[in-house]
């Protein structure tokens, strides 16, 4: 068929004067602030252990994991790089690869980083995990690092509480900062955001007004071994966007179950815009204007898919409780979980009897489990493997797997394909729930691959 010429320039002329879609930007996925670099915004996605990076539509450009990423809760960027705070208090610095740099421990129990794409990062008391411990008075509210992840300044001095056990509560907040040096500190739970400039100098405090009369934080009874104190949960988070206003993600109830959106003017401290943020609206995004849209996260990272396998490294030559060898590449053709575990570790005890069960769901040519000991102590890990009687090989790391697989925590787990490449990481135990799923995994592996 012919179209007239006349339908067809009109048509492309309509196509052409269609305005495109305006360029967004992430600020936040869930309460987790994202990065902008390289043209693409990065986003941690602590359920799956990794970060996503999304283009200027919000779809999955690329992701990367890690071994160093067990629950990523904020990214930053820091020159060409990423840097990325972990919910133990870690810094760790990738390229946009995935390649781990460097990295280094919490200079508080646990903190959250801050940066701007320059050479000067901030850390702030982590509002995602408070610790109740006591610090000196003279501790400072926030710590200027080097990229290296050294000390070279502070900011204010921290609030001291009638209780020192709950310094890192009253002290906890969001943190960001901007090109020019400029600092923003949200308390976790207090109604302030303030900005500090590149000398630390106080420029001004802004309030939500959310409360008539502020309390401190208290401690509640004790429930057996559980501590818990009571407080409003204010500030979740802060960004800044592209259009050099600062946004400040907030709990609109004391629990934080509802959320909501303030917009400051960096210049000033005036909230410019609130928003009352729904229970999908869990993804904050902007255009260079300042245009805000929500977005649901499941639904964005549900594009995300699992990316291309990596093989698991480095290969193994370990001996069992028998002292017999055991190579990974005996493990070839089978899938395999392999899981790192100490006789020290409280939830490794919990795992074991569902592992055993896992174990024997599967027939023996077709699902492995290598389960390495991490103990020093060789009399302590027999006596362990005495208790449980595990049907799967044990073997024996003798005290230097964290070294080789540079693994956050224990119990650390990773399921292997019939051709040794990662499926999944598998971060600490996860419950019961956690050995609901992952027969379904296996058997995907198992009989359609």
């Amino acid at each position: 068929m012919v179209r007239p010429l006349g339908a067809a320039l009109l048509a492309v002329l309509v196509t052409a004067c269609r305005p495109a879609a305006p360029r967004l930007s992430l600020l936040f996925l869930g309460r987790s602030p994202a990065a902008n670099l390289g043209g693409l915004t990065w986003a941690p996605d602590p359920d799956s252990s990794r970060i996503v990076a999304f283009d200027g539509a919000l779809r999955i450009a690329r992701s990367f994991t890690s071994p160093r990423l067990a629950t990523p809760l904020a990214v930053a960027p820091l020159r060409t790089d990423l840097l990325v705070s972990e919910r133990t208090g870690e810094g760790v610095v990738f390229d946009t690869g995935g390649h781990v740099l460097r990295e280094w421990d919490s200079p508080d129990p646990v903190d959250v980083y801050a940066a701007a794409g320059t050479d000067r990062v901030v850390s702030a008391r982590s509002p995602y995990d408070v610790q109740f411990v006591a610090q000196p008075d003279t501790a400072a509210l926030l710590r200027i690092l080097d990229t290296l992840g050294r000390a070279s300044g502070r900011i204010g001095p921290g609030r001291v509480p009638a209780v020192p056990f709950l310094v890192q509560l009253v002290n906890a907040g969001a943190v960001a900062t901007d090109r020019g040096g400029a600092v923003y500190f949200a308390p976790l739970a207090s109604d302030a955001i303030v900005k500090y400039d590149a000398s630390g100098a106080l420029r001004w405090t802004a309030t939500r007004k959310r409360f008539a009369a502020e309390t401190d934080p208290v401690f509640l009874p004790p429930r057996g071994r559980v501590i818990e104190a009571r407080y409003a949960v204010v500030n979740v988070a802060l960004a800044l966007g592209p259009d050099g206003r600062l946004y400040a993600v907030g709990g609109s109830d004391s629990a934080a179950t509802k959320l909501r959106l303030d917009v400051l003017d960096t210049a000033s401290g005036k909230i410019l815009e609130t928003r009352a943020l729904g229970p999908r609206e869990t993804a904050i995004a902007v255009t260079a204007e300042g245009g805000i849209e929500t977005f649901d996260a499941e639904t964005l990272l549900a594009h995300a898919g699992s990316g291309r396998r990596e093989m698991f490294g480095p290969p193994f030559a370990l001996p069992d409780l028998h002292g017999d060898t055991v190579r990974l590449a005996q493990l070839e053709g089978k899938v395999s979980l392999i899981n790192f575990w100490a006789s020290w570790c409280d939830p490794c005890r919990e795992e074991f009897p569902h592992m055993a069960q896992l174990y024997s769901e599967f027939p023996r040519g077709d699902f492995a489990i290598a389960a390495i000991s991490d103990d020093v102590d060789r009399g302590k890990m027999m006596d362990f493997a005495r208790r449980f009687g595990p049907p799967f090989p044990i073997l024996v790391g003798g005290g230097r797997m964290k070294q080789l697989y540079h693994y956050r925590g224990l119990p650390y787990s990773v399921l292997l394909d019939r051709h040794g490449r990662i499926i999944e990481r598998i971060f600490g135990f996860g419950g019961a729930e956690e050995f609901t799923s992952l027969p379904a995994t296996i058997a995907q592996e198992v009989f359609f691959f």
